[in-house]
């Protein structure tokens, strides 16, 4: 079937019109907070190493160059706790979103074939599905619920939107479960730099390739991986997949047919940021203090955080004790105070009732986002409480169907 024949959903974020219209009504303009869009400056290192690589007139290797495989085998070892990598099992890839989009294509699914995701889940785990003709199907935690007849298992730790960490002893049971079956298992990682609470904070968030989780074995598992979180770098699309190198190599082929290729200049500043912990550590904390600002304003606001969200970009958060307020309902109580968050129904049914609330944002816009939770007051400790002190059916604030 032709892909304009495949029912895919609408773009989840053409909905958010209205809201972003009347929160950019709001005298002072709108926060944004309903995208996690990098807004701090690129690191000086990448900077300086794409400028140092300008002149580029032949074509770069799909594979990459030898330099940046080595800088990602090297970074494995020392950030994620996962030695023992081959260069063999590295590609940089086009941003992680075109990976995650692609991959049950690459790996031949199709009719009959399903793939599992989690159940509050980034929404292109579902679309690659779709595109490839395959049924996806959201899953909690627990493998000894998952359908057998699973040949892709798409784990996201920390998880986008909630922030679920995975510990190493819940991988290990991902990885055995998929390997009685013969399944691949991809574990997207891009926010692991970013932990919050204990132990990840301190001891970090484990990885697929971890030895602890794989047994030293990375048959059947693959890792992605962005630059754009922890080093600034979305507009430079840099991202890679590592893991198996017999998972890697028949997606290097695919992609040297297709052209697929990641500008030399771009490789050259992923070695060079994936050397340096310094700006990362700078970052790390940038969020971190806007994180504890937002969290204690949300609060005060009458939200509350999912107890299990310990670490990403985003607060995952919900009208405390009130289970009758929907996810849109929020979403446009907030938009009245001039703030633009994303409905948890995006990221699929389990979300309803929340909304994630992005950390990317500049200092001044977040203080300006915590003045008016503050001085707003509640928002969910009585009807009255909602925009202008008037019941939700005054507002039209009514509860609307998931994306």
């Amino acid at each position: 079937m032709p892909l304009y024949g495949r029912a895919l959903p609408d773009f989840p974020w053409d909905s958010l019109a209205p809201a972003k219209t009347r929160a950019a009504a709001h005298p002072g303009g709108i926060v944004d907070l309903s995208v996690g869009t990098p807004v701090d400056p690129t690191p000086a290192v990448a900077q300086d190493a794409l400028r140092a690589a300008a002149d580029a007139p032949g074509y770069p290797l799909t594979v990459g160059t030898l330099a940046l495989r080595e800088a990602v085998v090297a970074w494995f070892a020392r950030r994620r706790g996962a030695p023992g990598l081959s260069t063999d099992g590295v590609l940089p890839t086009l941003g992680s979103k075109e990976m995650v989009a692609l991959l049950p294509a690459f790996l031949g699914l199709g009719e009959g074939d399903v793939v599992l995701h989690p159940r509050a889940a980034y929404p292109t785990y579902d679309v690659g599905a779709r595109l490839a003709g395959a049924t996806p199907v959201a899953v909690d935690a627990d493998p000894a619920t998952w359908p057998d007849r699973a040949r892709l298992v798409w784990l996201n730790s920390p998880g986008n939107p909630d922030g679920h960490v995975l510990s190493a002893d819940q991988l290990a049971a991902v990885v055995a479960w998929a390997r009685e079956r013969g399944a691949v298992v991809a574990s997207d990682e891009c926010y692991a730099e970013l932990p919050w609470a204990q132990p990840w904070a301190t001891g970090g968030v484990p990885s697929l390739l971890d030895p602890r989780v794989s047994g030293g074995d990375h048959g059947g598992l693959l890792v992605l991986y962005s630059l754009s979180k922890q080093s600034n770098l979305a507009g430079y699309r840099a991202a890679f997949v590592a893991g198996d190198p017999a998972i890697v190599k028949p997606l290097t082929e695919v992609r040297k047919h297709s052209g697929m290729i990641m500008p030399a200049p771009v490789q050259a500043a992923m070695a060079a940021v994936l050397a340096d912990d310094a700006h990362v550590a700078a970052q790390r904390e940038r969020y971190r203090a806007r994180r504890e600002a937002l969290l204690a304003a949300v609060r005060g606001a009458g939200l509350e955080l999912d107890p299990a969200s310990e670490a990403g970009l985003y607060l995952w958060v919900r009208a405390a004790g009130r289970p009758e307020v929907g996810s849109w309902d929020l979403v446009d109580a907030l938009a009245h105070r001039g703030l633009l968050v994303a409905p948890g129904t995006f990221y699929g049914g389990a979300g309803e009732g929340y909304v994630r609330i992005a950390l990317t944002a500049t200092d001044e816009r977040i203080a300006t986002a915590v003045r008016r939770l503050r001085d707003g007051g509640p928002l969910a400790s009585g009807r009255a409480a909602l925009p202008g002190g008037r019941r939700p059916a005054e507002l039209g604030l009514r509860r609307r169907p998931p994306v």
